[in-house]
């Protein structure tokens, strides 16, 4: 692609969101960000990737956790605030990406051909995806899904300007249930060009 373009994607879990996204981005040929910028955050910071990992996108923990101004000693925030500033200057250099979470439609915001995409899905086709990827029985899948989007509901709140989910966030809210997640693909892709001009 000539243009930058920067595609947000925010995801239900077993949406298949995560998924969708580096299929995205192959087709795009664009970088794909999503847990793995902690392998070169841990090497910047000279960090084991293993404790990035312990606390990557998980909301803070109340008990014993301050912030002054803008110095906090919460992990989950410290963490947080590597990936905010990772994309950020990823997104100045002028790098045309996917980047999976990270509340990357809100820190983002204001950059020029950013398009952030919700993808959802209808709860009993994330209970069975979430059955097969993990071979789970159906109530572990559920406590599992419930637990993830939790955990990502609380971790979005604190650190974006909407609530997550919230369809005014986003330029694109699609349920991969509905069209599968080839197509879901496809669709994307078009919206995509559309708003880039490109068909």
């Amino acid at each position: 692609m000539g243009e930058q373009v920067i595609i947000a994607i925010g995801r239900e879990y077993g949406s298949g969101g995560h998924e969708i996204g580096e299929r995205i981005a192959k087709e795009l040929g664009i970088h794909f960000y999503d847990r793995s910028m902690l392998d070169e955050i841990a090497k910047d910071k000279d960090i084991e990737i293993e404790y990035l990992e312990k606390y990557d996108e998980k909301p803070r923990k109340l008990f014993g956790s301050r912030r002054v101004g803008a110095y906090t000693n919460s992990i989950e925030e410290i963490i947080a605030e590597m990936q905010f500033e990772y994309i950020r200057d990823k997104a100045d250099e002028g790098e045309s990406f996917v980047i999976v979470g990270r509340c990357a439609e809100s820190v983002l915001e204001g950059h020029k051909n950013l398009i952030s995409i919700f993808v959802t899905g209808h709860r009993d086709a994330r209970i069975k995806r979430i059955m097969n990827k993990y071979h789970l029985n159906e109530q572990d899948a559920v406590v599992k899904i419930k637990r993830h989007d939790k955990h990502r509901k609380q971790y979005h709140n604190r650190h974006a300007n909407g609530k997550w989910g919230d369809s005014r966030l986003y330029d694109l809210c699609i349920s991969s249930s509905d069209l599968g997640v080839e197509k879901t693909v496809n669709v994307v892709e078009f919206f995509i060009k559309e708003r880039l001009g490109e068909n």
